[in-house]
């Protein structure tokens, strides 16, 4: 049986742990900026205009009908580089097969980098997947897609529709790339 001074411990560390949990959570939606919608899981994600490496304009809408994974990264980010073989991977298994036609899942790169650097990045090392230039002015467009501590990576995975499925900070795994890539239930 544990002694009395041990709860009072066992009290305070479990406190701490909590006031500390809030302060992150509370520090992280302090970014968000007044009036910014930070589109969450379940939500319509909002209908951004993204200057694609070819100078054209591209839509999320565009992609409608479609499950696309949004890929944040940028070149000086060792993670995303990390992940950036696996993705080309997923996109390579995906356009084959019941999914060569083009209705098929589409990974969109949206680099949050200066254009020359991410055009000399994958200069040297290219992917297989449209790669779009992400807004690095407030609000972010990683922020408004529910990146609140704007970490890189960070992935966003919208169905059919445009709703978003879920979002991951961090590198993607094996798991994460099949769910992606799997079919919508009917």
């Amino acid at each position: 049986m544990m002694s009395r001074s041990n709860w009072a411990i066992l009290g305070a560390a479990v406190l701490v742990a909590a006031v500390g949990g809030w302060l992150q959570h509370a520090s992280q939606r302090a970014r968000v900026p007044d009036g910014v919608q930070v589109t969450q899981a379940g939500q319509i994600a909002p209908d951004l205009a993204l200057p694609g490496l070819d100078g054209k304009e591209h839509r999320l809408s565009d992609y409608r009908g479609k499950r696309v994974l949004l890929n944040f990264w940028a070149s000086w980010c060792g993670p995303c580089l990390k992940e950036m073989p696996a993705l080309v991977q997923a996109q390579a298994q995906a356009n084959v097969g019941e999914h060569a036609d083009k209705t098929g899942p589409i990974i969109l790169g949206i680099a949050m980098d200066e254009p020359a650097q991410v055009r000399a990045f994958l200069a040297a090392h290219p992917v297989n997947y449209p790669i779009l230039l992400g807004s690095l002015d407030s609000p972010s467009t990683s922020l408004r897609l529910g990146n609140v501590g704007e970490v890189l990576p960070y992935s966003v995975l919208l169905d059919e529709n445009g709703r978003v499925v879920f979002n991951r900070r961090g590198v993607l795994d094996a798991d994460d790339l099949k769910a992606w890539a799997a079919p919508a239930a009917p």
